[in-house]
């Protein structure tokens, strides 16, 4: 079964939805929690179009939404794609996007995709099973300069280069091929040079790392973030969730760029943040849900020039 707890829903919901008879677009679709109040809200009158590049994902979301299926899209598909498959579907302009850049808990606790280093599984982290490069061919064929840029870059590990030393020097020995595996050797290498003081798992920060590196996450976010601001009708709002410092940078910095351009399409509309810092969970929602805790919520409208040289 797919289970997912949706971070934030009323904040999504109240934020995101500006009128009923208007297209709305779910980029990370996931178990379907945040698509299912979106729907719920605008139906009949509103369209659902929902994004995934895991099919496990849109599968179970399908059959959750059967009770709304005429008024749902559901593509599996890389959200960097955004722009194109709209305009496949017949859709040039929405009146909400929104993405959700958490992992959800089914793929964490599934031990297949090799996402948490609390269970042993094969080295993967492929959010798109279909696609080739995995972690397993990271970890075992990225040099050690590669590595080492990578763990510093999307894991802000301290210990970077020695890491990355290290992990080369044992595959030569034998192929890293688990998670179990690649944690251990991290944790060694933390009580061997008595760094044993730490407040998250040592392999958190190479995990998220490798992770990001996989999927292209940083990349494919500053590539679908423009496209989203270009297809939302005027007063079509723009809502994220971000749950490490990295993808909330460049959600912030796209958001603030595109703020100071007074005109970003040939009709003179530009983009005002509804919020200048982000909303975070209450505390009972990260009591009952601590994945939460991280979560950031971003949102941004789509308006007139003038109304953003005002603010």
């Amino acid at each position: 079964m797919f289970f997912h707890i949706p971070v934030m829903v009323q904040q999504v919901i109240e934020n995101l939805i500006t009128r009923k008879a208007g297209i709305y677009v779910d980029c990370t679709i996931g178990g379907g929690g945040h698509s299912q109040k979106i729907i719920e809200n605008i139906y009949p009158q509103g369209w659902l179009i929902g994004f995934d590049q895991d099919i496990e994902a849109l599968e179970f979301t399908r059959e959750k939404l059967t009770n709304y299926q005429d008024k749902v899209v559901l593509v599996k598909t890389n959200f960097v794609d955004l722009e194109i498959v709209l305009y496949s579907l017949g859709f040039t302009k929405v009146s909400g996007i929104f993405f959700d850049l958490g992992i959800s808990s089914h793929q964490v606790d599934t031990s297949a995709r090799g996402l948490s280093f609390s269970k042993a599984s094969l080295l993967d982290m492929r959010m798109d099973l279909s696609q080739k490069v995995d972690a397993c061919y990271i970890i075992n064929h990225y040099s050690e300069k590669e590595l080492t840029e990578i763990f510093s870059r999307y894991g802000q590990e301290r210990y970077s280069r020695s890491l990355a030393r290290l992990i080369v020097k044992e595959r030569k020995k034998n192929s890293l091929k688990t998670t179990d595996q690649l944690a251990q050797l991290i944790v060694n290498f933390y009580a061997k040079h008595k760094k044993s003081r730490w407040r998250i798992h040592p392999a958190t920060k190479v995990f998220q790392a490798i992770r990001i590196e996989v999927n292209k996450e940083l990349l494919v976010l500053e590539n679908a973030l423009p496209q989203a601001i270009k297809l939302l009708e005027p007063k079509g709002r723009i809502g994220v969730i971000s749950y490490h410092s990295l993808e909330d940078r460049v959600v912030k910095n796209t958001f603030r760029e595109w703020e100071k351009k007074e005109i970003i399409d040939q009709y003179g509309y530009g983009l005002r943040r509804l919020f200048k810092k982000p909303i975070y969970p209450e505390n009972e929602e990260i009591r009952q849900n601590p994945r939460a805790r991280s979560a950031k919520l971003r949102f941004a409208e789509k308006v007139y020039g003038k109304e953003v040289s005002e603010k």
